[in-house]
């Protein structure tokens, strides 16, 4: 059977010898292709490639070839007359791969996980370094105060806490309107409106207010940590700072450090008394509980502890949260994807953190009697 691009001959014993004449290149590659599908060649058969009439074949004409070849057992292919086209044809088989090749890793599931494990450990191993020299270098600077950058602490502390006072008040001021307006439902109907005061103080100080001011800065603060040393470590930035002797750690991270260690307690703070005015304005409305007498029985029937245990807390999220937020932004690869994503893994992982912390507190300071 002949074509214009192909001919081919019936041997004994189930051998086709299959021989590539013409041009075959990126123009006539398409037609070529449909002639060699209509010869219907069985993947059986032993099959014998000839190269010896080809007049001319580019690169898209190999690569071809080799898709074409690999359909058939590797014992029942023979190439022949390969010439100029030899070196070509085994690099390009060199570095081919199937699909089948990329659906057998995918299905490998031990050794998936063995690779997941590894990962896991070798990123394990990092992040404890990490926080050794983070530790180590805040002890430093605590015997070496004039190490600290106080204006770089500053500048952190304006942009994580005063910048986020409006959306931090706002969260607050809801929250406690959603939780009171609940409580008041619930109360009324047993005539214990006054007790509106014990349940949304002890609440808001002790879980509501700490937890949700930490997840909001965790949205704001680690995502920015993360991008701008990113940033950094693309543009070389931080490479520079070692050439020049400046260690990352100490100009980089620990003023980010100190400033959420300052900022959250007073946000936390905040958003107490945030929250509990908007606790006050439903137990007014709904439960006609004065202002006065919220104040009042706030001051005698609520301890001093709850509003403690937040504040105290908060101090823990924040340096979870800044050490999250530096420590991928040191991950950052030398290319832009890496930011978007490295920066929405420190989101994830900060707020994942302090929800953790937030239930290790909770139990613990329960256990306690505290």
């Amino acid at each position: 059977m002949e074509d214009s691009a192909l001919e081919l001959k019936n041997l004994d014993n189930n051998t086709i010898e299959l021989f590539l004449i013409n041009i075959w290149n990126k123009q006539t590659l398409s037609k070529n292709i449909q002639s060699l599908k209509k010869l219907n060649i069985k993947k059986d058969s032993k099959l014998i490639v000839n190269f010896e009439k080809l007049k001319e074949c580019d690169n898209a004409g190999i690569i071809y070839f080799i898709s074409f070849i690999k359909t058939f057992p590797q014992e029942n292919i023979t190439l022949k007359n390969l010439n100029s086209y030899e070196e070509i044809y085994r690099f390009y088989e060199k570095h081919y791969q199937t699909n089948n090749q990329d659906t057998k890793i995918k299905k490998n599931l031990i050794e998936n996980i063995g690779r997941k494990t590894h990962e896991l450990y070798l990123s394990s191993v990092d992040f404890i370094s990490f926080m050794g020299k983070v530790f180590y270098y805040l002890i430093y600077s605590l015997f070496n105060p004039n190490k600290i950058r106080f204006k770089a602490m500053l500048k952190y502390i304006d942009s994580s806490a005063v910048n986020a006072l409006l959306i931090v008040g706002t969260t607050s001021f809801l929250v406690g309107v959603v939780i009171a307006y609940q409580g008041a439902v619930q109360l009324e109907k047993f005539g214990a409106n006054i007790f509106i005061v014990e349940m949304i103080s002890i609440t808001m100080f002790r879980e509501i207010a700490p937890l949700v001011t930490a997840i909001v800065i965790a949205g704001r603060s680690a995502s920015s940590y993360a991008a701008e040393i990113g940033a950094m470590k693309i543009t070389d930035e931080i490479d520079a700072m070692r050439t020049m002797d400046f260690e990352p750690i100490l100009f980089l991270v620990l003023p980010r450090i100190f400033a959420l260690l300052i900022a959250l307690p007073l946000l936390v703070f905040f958003a107490d008394m945030i929250g509990i005015l908007g606790g006050m304005v439903v137990a007014y409305t709904n439960l006609d509980v004065t202002f006065l007498e919220f104040i009042n029985r706030m001051g005698q029937e609520v301890p001093l502890k709850h509003l403690l245990i937040g504040v105290f807390k908060s101090v823990f999220f924040g340096m979870a949260i800044a050490i999250i937020g530096c420590y991928r932004g040191f991950q950052v690869q030398n290319n832009t994807t890496s930011i978007g994503k490295y920066t929405t893994i420190s989101v994830v992982n900060a707020i994942f953190v302090v929800i953790a912390l937030n239930a290790i507190f909770s139990v613990i300071l329960t256990q306690i009697g505290i």
